[in-house]
């Protein structure tokens, strides 16, 4: 929807221009209208301590100036600057008439606003929706951020001794001024690790991501070297419930599924979905066609440039379903341009994306602000091979437990070293000798880069302060294990790592790049809640997915429903070797300039791959190439 940001300082004097800096970084976030506010936080103005507010507005509810930000209540004198969307707001906003509050404008933002005057902080915990906000408490003098549960929308802060500063993206944070640009060894090791930065690092020493799920009060006080209390959780998966049959489970899911379609279409502006030939963007199409019969599906093809794509299939499912269909074509001429555009721009280093880049750029070139997406569905209904093989592996490797855990490497390696490709056993060697609970094998599936490799390069767990698998264990993170339940135990640790950390942010970047917002109707918090509720014996079944096809029986043919899992998938490894040859060189020998790394490493793994391709995946040595991009 928008991009905020701000500024809290005991002096004031560097306020508005960084606060302005930082707004002019994101403009691409909020196109249609700006704004900027200074306010106290227990001095005067001339004085300080003050905060900053700075905004750009994406205008998409109410697109009058009654939408502008930041939003004052006059009777309060309490402010709002907001990015997201409240899908419930209408519930909210009679629930607040009720209670006598007047209403200026139709935005969900001052319904939000209001809210938060009449309820306090409480009122996060009535909200449906993807946000990320700071509230100014006029009476305290105090700031609240605040982040939706699933971290749908972006938030990064930076604490320094005497200033704070937070921001809907990572380099208006940077372009403020006020933020050093020290890297950070860990969270380039876990951008490496797992091909895209883990919360709460960020590639900079100084810059966090704000966990999900979470508000945090901040005063005046942090400008003075104060810590300010740690953020609180206001949401966590719920308590598993007893099981709802199947078919009784279907039926709910069914309902609720029409129920975000709908409250997910609510827009002043055209709305477009990106649909693949798999069935969760094809439920998101036809219910959305339901209640918006114009509706425009958009669909990457790649097919001039390589292999086969999802065009055909795609353009089935929307001729069935009497929507206009757009195919995005990439061919020779024009991806390398995309590309390079797409690496240049990164607010985050990470090797996902580009597919949604693409179509985010396309859409916008249409005139669509908005964009439904099927993301989400995976995570909460089985659609990754993790769901399989994470048990499968845990309970194959506690089998060799006899074997002491710094030993089953070596024993693997040798066994196998005449065997599989050297990427596999890498991989293969990290699954035997780390954890090997359901959780920890799941989280190895998603790794990148091998341990062994990330060691060669110089930046091992010891020398970063990580943990064994990368990791940072971070109090706030949503806890994803769940005893006996593996499935469950899956599906929590898919939504918090890879979709929290890589999926979500790179949606939200890509997209917002474009000045398009993607909507997730799968993430919606009532379906979410209800889903992750119930029991892996009833979402698990003969095929991925198996609850929510039975959800979708009505909407899906034989045919569709039948589909294997595919999604947008890009033929990357073949263009690096081919077309991007060039580019992608230029960023390995600037990442193996660096001197945190080691750069014959950086090479060996470069030329590893070109020599053969089979010796390992493609996303192992685009992380070294994105990585090289993004450094200065």
């Amino acid at each position: 929807m928008c991009g905020i940001c701000g500024v809290i300082s005991a002096d004031p004097r560097p306020v508005e221009p960084a606060v302005r800096a930082m707004m002019r970084a994101m403009v691409h976030r909020g196109p249609d209208d700006e704004g900027f506010e200074v306010l106290s936080l227990g001095g005067s103005e001339a004085s300080g301590p003050v905060a900053g507010l700075g905004f750009r507005r994406l205008a998409i509810l109410d697109l009058s100036a009654a939408g502008h930000q930041p939003m004052f209540n006059q009777r309060t004198g309490d402010c709002l600057i907001f990015n997201g969307e409240i899908y419930n707001f209408r519930q909210l906003r009679t629930e607040l008439q009720m209670a006598g509050v007047v209403f200026r404008s139709t935005s969900d933002t001052e319904v939000l606003l209001q809210a938060l005057c009449t309820w306090g902080e409480a009122a996060v915990e009535k909200l449906q929706g993807m946000f990320a906000f700071a509230f100014y408490h006029a009476s305290s003098q105090r700031i609240l951020l605040a982040r939706d549960p699933l971290g749908i929308k972006p938030l990064y802060v930076a604490a320094l001794p005497d200033r704070l500063l937070f921001a809907s993206e990572i380099k208006p944070l940077l372009a403020s001024g006020l933020v050093p640009k020290d890297l950070d060894l860990a969270g380039i090791s876990g951008m490496l690790a797992y091909g895209a930065v883990q919360s709460p690092r960020t590639v900079y020493e100084h810059i966090r991501s704000f966990p999900a799920g979470h508000t945090q009060w901040i005063d005046g006080r942090v400008t003075t070297g104060d810590v300010p209390p740690r953020p609180r959780r206001f949401w966590s998966f719920p308590q598993q419930t007893l099981a709802d049959h199947q078919v009784q489970a279907a039926s709910a899911v069914h309902d609720m599924l029409h129920d975000a379609v709908l409250r997910h279409l609510i827009a002043d502006v055209p709305v477009g979905i990106f649909l693949s030939a798999g069935i969760d963007s094809t439920i998101i199409a036809s219910l959305a066609r339901e209640y918006t019969p114009r509706v425009v599906a958009f669909t990457v093809g790649f097919g001039a440039v390589h292999g086969q794509d999802e065009v055909v299939l795609a353009s089935e499912t929307a001729k069935a379903l009497g929507i206009k269909h757009v195919s995005v074509e990439l061919d020779a001429a024009n991806m390398p341009g995309k590309w390079h555009d797409w690496l240049a721009g990164m607010d985050s280093p990470s090797i996902d994306g580009f597919n949604t880049y693409v179509v985010s750029r396309r859409l916008a070139a249409e005139g669509v602000v908005v964009g439904l997406s099927g993301l989400g569905a995976d995570e909460l209904f089985g659609g990754y091979a993790t769901f399989d093989r994470a048990p499968r592996w845990s309970r194959m490797l506690r089998a060799l437990r006899f074997i002491p855990r710094g030993l089953r490497a070596s024993v693997l390696s040798a066994a196998g070293a005449a065997g599989g490709p050297p990427g596999a056993m890498e991989k293969l060697a990290d699954l035997v000798a780390g954890d090997t609970s359901v959780a920890g094998v799941a989280r190895s599936l998603r790794r990148a880069l091998s341990d062994s490799r990330i060691r060669a390069m110089g930046l091992g767990t010891d020398r970063v302060g990580l943990a064994a698998d990368y990791l940072e264990g971070a109090p706030n993170r949503i806890e994803p294990v769940l005893d006996g339940d593996s499935f469950n135990t899956v599906a929590r640790l898919e939504a918090t790592h890879y979709m929290g950390d890589t999926l979500l942010r790179d949606t939200d970047a890509n997209s917002m790049r474009h000045s398009l917002e993607v909507r997730v109707p799968f993430l919606d918090l009532p379906l979410v809640n209800y889903v992750s509720a119930l029991p892996g014996s009833v979402k698990r079944g003969g095929s991925s997915k198996a609850l929510l096809r039975m959800a979708g029986n009505h909407v899906l043919s034989k045919q569709i429903s039948n589909r294997p899992k595919t999604g947008f998938t890009l033929p990357i490894g073949a263009w690096m070797r081919g077309e991007m040859r060039e580019p992608c060189e230029a960023a390995i020998k600037h990442l193996a300039s660096q001197s945190f790394i080691d750069a014959a490493e950086v090479d060996r793994t470069w030329w590893s791959f070109i020599n053969d391709p089979r010796s390992m995946h493609w996303s192992r040595p685009l992380a070294l190439v994105v990585l090289g991009t993004y450094l200065p």
